[in-house]
């Protein structure tokens, strides 16, 4: 055939209704990407970009000629529901890109899968919808999802092939863009469009038991089905996503689908049941138990107090913003700092006001720092003594996870000794979850010196400092926040009910 056109788009957004609403300030703080620009950062050294979309163009240009026909790639931290009016100018910009660009021989979309809009709660399935409206049912369309996405009967419907991500935390971007990219060589090449089976369990477990490194159920059915794949050639993809419930909508829960050569959709039916079924009979071990605050505070203690003990990593999970969290809760903070553990180093506390008080007082400046002078939800004011120890323009590369080799920004940043606990605290201006160990370097802070990290993140750090603690040394703490995992904190609206393990009778067959 001829050099496909392939045209890609993508939203990445992960949608927490319980957070205040995503505004397109947030989008253009983070990445609002349209036409040749997004070729221009897919091919540069060091893209803001979805890792995705340089993987995708990676494995397509290294596998023949295309040419690609990009539309529009847009991302913002995980927040609220999207304002009025940002979906339906994503969804016009998408439409008048297609006019313009004329004949299209396949689409890649690369989003992240939970998002939602003030004017929609299936944005994945409105975006497939107009693309196919647009488009027709001959044009193959094949995406890439985060394992915690939500995914509709309608998304499956209206596309080819949906991959979901396989690691958490999330390294594995690349490949699976460029397992995108395969398939649609293969489906432009074969015609044989895949046939999938799907499945919604009423089942929304908290996402810090979603970790694939781990025994879980959840873990094991990723790895059966990367298993049944390499054994069954006719299967084309196995996917097992975890969902993200506080998005709180209908199409929220745990799914597994598998898709199969035409023809061949028996062998899909059968490990998507196996996979399962394995899970429901296991989901009680898909919960987890918090370490209270003054347990995790009493740890640091003794580990600054004790020569030679192994480091600690307190991860502030409920507060984390890269699951909508505000990444400004001080509960942690100030049992910390009153318990005068030595050694502690933590971040990021979003303050974009501290930081500019901490920017205007100046590098060795004595002021009295004031995180949340305006209270929000679960973020209590703290006050303290601090000695402005380093200030920096929150620019940097990320070095390790799934940050390396991406660019980042906490926007203006600053990191403060507080006195009395001599604790070091790294505050930015950008809602930015604490995931790779680059983030607190920028600000000169030796990682390595550290006795006892603070991270507010719910489990991506782990693959940026899994060389400073082991998992035995890592404890999630019950701390406030608006990502909590003890669900029943949550009046949830729009999530179908009964749900395990919001419903202990909730049932499956």
């Amino acid at each position: 055939m001829s050099v496909p056109r392939i045209a890609i788009l993508g939203l990445h957004l992960e949608v927490n209704a319980f957070s205040p609403a995503t505004t397109r300030r947030d989008f253009q703080q983070q990445s609002w990407a349209e036409g040749e620009d997004i070729t221009t950062q897919a091919r540069s050294k060091v893209s803001g970009l979805p890792a995705e979309i340089p993987g995708f163009y990676a494995r397509m240009d290294a596998t023949g000629d295309w040419e690609p026909v990009p539309l529009i790639i847009i991302t913002a931290p995980p927040g609220g529901t999207m304002a009025p009016g940002i979906f339906p100018e994503f969804l016009q910009i998408i439409q008048s890109r297609l006019a313009e660009a004329g004949t299209v021989d396949a689409v890649y979309v690369a989003s992240h899968g939970a998002s939602r809009a003030a004017e929609e709660d299936d944005t994945d399935g409105a975006v497939l919808q107009l693309l196919r409206d647009v488009l027709g049912p001959d044009v193959p369309i094949v995406g890439t999802l985060d394992l915690h996405c939500n995914v509709s009967d309608r998304q499956i419907e209206l596309a080819d092939l949906l991959i979901a991500y396989r690691t958490n935390p999330h390294v594995d971007m690349r490949e699976r863009a460029a397992e995108a990219a395969d398939a649609l060589r293969r489906i432009l090449e074969t015609g044989e469009r895949p046939e999938t089976h799907f499945i919604r369990l009423p089942l929304t477990p908290p996402t810090v038991t979603l970790l694939t490194a781990e025994s879980s159920p959840y873990a094991g059915a990723i790895r059966e089905g990367v298993a049944a794949r390499q054994e069954d050639p006719n299967l084309l993809g196995v996917s097992v996503t975890g969902g993200f419930v506080y998005t709180d909508i209908a199409k929220c829960g745990l799914c597994v689908w598998a898709s199969a050569r035409p023809g061949h959709v028996g062998a899909a039916v059968d490990v998507a049941e196996r996979l399962s079924n394995d899970i429901w009979q296991q989901r009680a071990a898909l919960s987890r138990t918090l370490t209270p605050i003054a347990d995790a505070v009493a740890q640091a203690v003794a580990v600054g107090a004790a020569m030679g003990a192994p480091r600690l990593i307190l991860a502030d999970v409920a507060d984390n913003p890269g699951g909508g969290g505000g990444g400004n809760t001080t509960a942690l903070l100030t049992a910390l700092h009153e318990s005068r553990a030595r050694g502690v180093v933590f971040g990021i506390l979003v303050d974009p006001v501290l930081a500019q008080a901490a920017h205007a007082a100046g590098q060795g400046a004595r002021m009295e720092a004031v995180a949340n002078a305006t209270p929000g939800p679960f973020a209590e004011t703290f006050r303290a003594m601090a000695h402005v120890r380093a200030l920096a323009d929150g620019n940097g590369v990320g070095r390790r996870g799934g940050l390396a080799g991406r660019a980042f920004s906490i926007g203006p940043a600053a990191l403060l000794e507080l006195e009395g606990s001599g604790l070091l605290l790294a505050v930015g201006s950008l809602r930015r979850q604490l995931l790779d160990p680059a983030m607190l370097e920028i600000l000169g802070v030796e990682v390595e010196a550290a006795r006892t990290i603070v991270v507010k993140s719910r489990g991506h750090f782990r693959a940026g400092f899994d060389i400073y603690a082991t998992p035995d040394r890592i404890l999630e703490v019950d701390a406030p926040g608006l990502v909590s995992p003890v669900l029943s904190r949550f009046e949830f609206r729009g999530l179908p009910r009964p749900v395990f393990p919001l419903d202990a009778e909730a049932s499956w067959r």
